[in-house]
């Protein structure tokens, strides 16, 4: 095709999708059903995970329930059958990938073909680079990261053959900005978040327009898991108000959901500010939370 023409269209489809979006914001978004489908979550026994699964519970959807924890896990799968689903419950440590595998094949064959897979596993350790340990960083890059790529290599497979399914990737708005003693945490969402991106381009690339991919982005929430946690302008998040917003971004095929929704501006701040600015933005932002950070003097 001639340039002059191709860059015509691509000015022409940039204008109609700015048009399709305003109508959208008008016009709400069609929910689709999940009932009897089969949904995949890990780190299911708690926080997100937990409150999630009761979710789509609620929505008669078919649930395999994955986490390290046994008793978590078990309490979750009985909330969600008191509420009337069918719940099967595994457990897996996310940080290896022999057993994903060995409980992946297990769902295939007691359960079926997975259709909404939602990696939600996570570790976090809060502490500086120095004093993180080695097996915590490679542990959390394990879980955060490369457990994406284990779970979606044995579910997207049937998903391709049908055209149908939805992949869901838990980050957070550490995978969009750093943030100082979660070098870690922020490298791995960071991941997460480009996995999201790249996976969602490569499933339109193949012509899958029947996989749908959502990834979600939400500053603190109040799960445990960080100590502490305050900011200057967003309160910590109750995380039943996160799953509200997330289940209906996967109901509604929302490809990234930023909470709060200003999140999404850090980008662009980064991109238009000049260094000494954007490090005093971060600052007056007042991000805090407890972590060990090593005393340096003590290395002198």
């Amino acid at each position: 095709m001639n340039i002059a023409l191709e860059i015509l269209l691509l000015l022409l489809t940039i204008i109609y999708s700015y048009l399709e979006s305003l109508v959208k914001l008008f016009i709400p978004q069609k929910r689709k059903s999940v009932s009897e489908e089969i949904v995949l979550i890990t780190g299911a026994g708690h926080g997100i995970g937990k409150i999630t699964a009761t979710e789509f519970a609620k929505l008669h959807s078919v649930l395999v329930l994955w986490d390290i924890n046994k008793n978590g896990v078990e309490e979750t799968a009985a909330e969600c059958r008191k509420i009337g689903a069918k719940v099967f419950t595994y457990l897996v440590d996310c940080s290896k990938r022999e057993e994903i595998s060995k409980a992946a094949d297990k769902v295939k064959q007691e359960v079926g073909d997975v259709n909404i897979l939602i990696n939600n596993a996570g570790v976090v350790f809060c502490a500086d680079l120095l004093s993180l340990e080695d097996s915590q960083i490679q542990k959390i890059f394990d879980v955060n990261v490369l457990a994406h790529f284990w779970t979606t290599r044995a579910f997207l497979p049937s998903m391709m053959r049908k055209n149908h399914g939805h992949i869901v990737t838990i980050a957070s708005s550490a995978g969009l900005f750093g943030v100082p003693f979660l070098v870690d945490y922020c490298s791995t969402k960071f991941a997460a978040v480009g996995y999201h991106k790249a996976l969602t381009a490569e499933l339109s690339a193949l012509q899958m327009s029947g996989i749908k991919t959502t990834c979600l982005c939400p500053v603190f929430v109040d799960t445990g898991f960080v100590k502490n946690p305050t900011t200057r302008f967003a309160p910590v998040l109750l995380p039943e108000n996160v799953v509200k917003t997330l289940i209906d971004g996967v109901l509604t095929n929302k490809k990234m959901i930023y909470i709060p929704p200003y999140v999404s501006l850090s980008g662009i701040l980064e991109l238009i500010l000049p260094e000494r600015a954007s490090k005093a933005f971060i600052a007056f932002q007042g991000v805090k939370f407890d972590a060990k950070v090593r005393n340096v003097d003590k290395d002198k």
